[in-house]
């Protein structure tokens, strides 16, 4: 377990959206949705061929794992 610090005005947010659920599976399925949001933008603009849009796509998307992987724990 690990704490964090965030300011006021998000704290209001995730508590507007917690409910009965604790922070952890709120900020989860945000992160999640967020995931699934940039993987179906992915999908609808390769049916269109390679962009300048998706190739930025897949860079963030890429950068965003490659971030997750060195913060995970060993």
């Amino acid at each position: 377990m690990k704490t964090i610090t965030i300011n006021d005005e998000v704290y209001r947010k995730l508590v507007a959206l917690k409910g009965g659920r604790s922070f952890s599976e709120v900020i989860d399925e945000l992160i999640r949705a967020n995931v699934r949001k940039r993987a179906e933008m992915i999908i609808a603009i390769s049916k269109g061929g390679v962009s300048p849009e998706l190739e930025e796509a897949v860079r963030l998307v890429r950068e965003e794992f490659k971030a997750r992987l060195v913060e995970a724990p060993p």
